[in-house]
């Protein structure tokens, strides 16, 4: 028996076109693990609704939030940290690891779930937080995020308080680890955006050295709708989106998908 890591991200569940792509993803084998890298939809019960149907084709899911998980309306109960409260307690109701929970560790290597947000620092050189987010706005571009996040929480403390809380996990590990996020955890992918202003959105330059620090076999994110891999100071950095109709029927997606980041067979276990 040989048991695989999978992980995609950017699933967006609520786009009709894209649930026949959910159902394709699917174990090899029923030991096999799932990584799920942020924007599963924006509906907390939707979210949890295709958490739960990946749960139970798994045998662990591993979950972290995107940008998307966290929109919210003000008529909703739960906004802000709220929300990723809910979200929290509600991936636990159905046995989805989170970036609140004991670090899972398989075939040896430690899996990192992280929730880091961004702090838009991904900027140009010279430019103040705020000379960067009027810039973009001159260009009529404008994440959804200024809408339906900042509006409830200050995004940039949330960052930093993620930041703090993430390193202080990250120091107690020994051994090697992959770091799972929905941002990538370096400005490089992001240089390679159509749209440069859009980056502001996408990391923060705090987790620049964290791959090499933690010793990180490999870093999964999403965010980009940019599948591919690089590698950076001698770790690879895989992005595992699926995105939008309009995006993989397009460009495609990481072949194959979902990506199969390790696996263990039965002489590992």
């Amino acid at each position: 028996m040989t048991t695989t890591l999978w992980a995609v991200s950017d699933l967006h569940a609520a786009v009709k076109a894209n649930a026949a792509r959910i159902d394709e993803i699917q174990p090899a084998d029923p030991s096999d693990w799932l990584i799920v890298a942020g924007d599963v939809a924006e509906r907390t019960d939707l979210v949890i609704q295709i958490l739960g149907q990946l749960r139970r084709r798994f045998a662990q899911v591993i979950w972290v939030p995107g940008n998307h998980e966290l929109f919210s309306r003000s008529t909703e109960r739960h906004q802000g940290r709220e929300k990723y409260d809910e979200l929290v307690e509600s991936c636990r109701a159905i046995d989805v690891l989170t970036p609140e929970d004991p670090y899972p560790v398989f075939n040896g290597v430690t899996l990192v779930p992280l929730f880091t947000l961004y702090d838009y620092s991904f900027r140009g050189a010279g430019m103040t937080v705020e000379q960067a987010v009027a810039a973009a706005r001159d260009k009529q571009i404008m994440m959804t995020d200024e809408f339906a996040i900042a509006p409830f929480v200050d995004i940039r403390a949330w960052c930093w308080d993620r930041l703090a809380y993430s390193i202080k996990r990250l120091s107690r590990i020994n051994g090697p680890t992959i770091l799972i996020n929905h941002w990538p955890l370096i400005q490089e992918p992001t240089l390679d955006m159509r749209i440069p202003e859009i980056a502001l959105w996408c990391g923060t330059r705090h987790t620049r050295t964290w791959a090499e620090r933690y010793n990180a076999q490999a870093v999964i994110y999403g965010h980009l709708h940019m599948p591919g891999e690089r590698e950076v100071a001698g770790v690879r950095h895989i992005e595992v989106s699926l995105g939008y109709p309009r995006e993989w029927e397009r460009h495609g997606h990481l072949n194959p998908w979902p990506y199969p980041v390790m696996t263990m067979g039965e002489s590992d276990a």
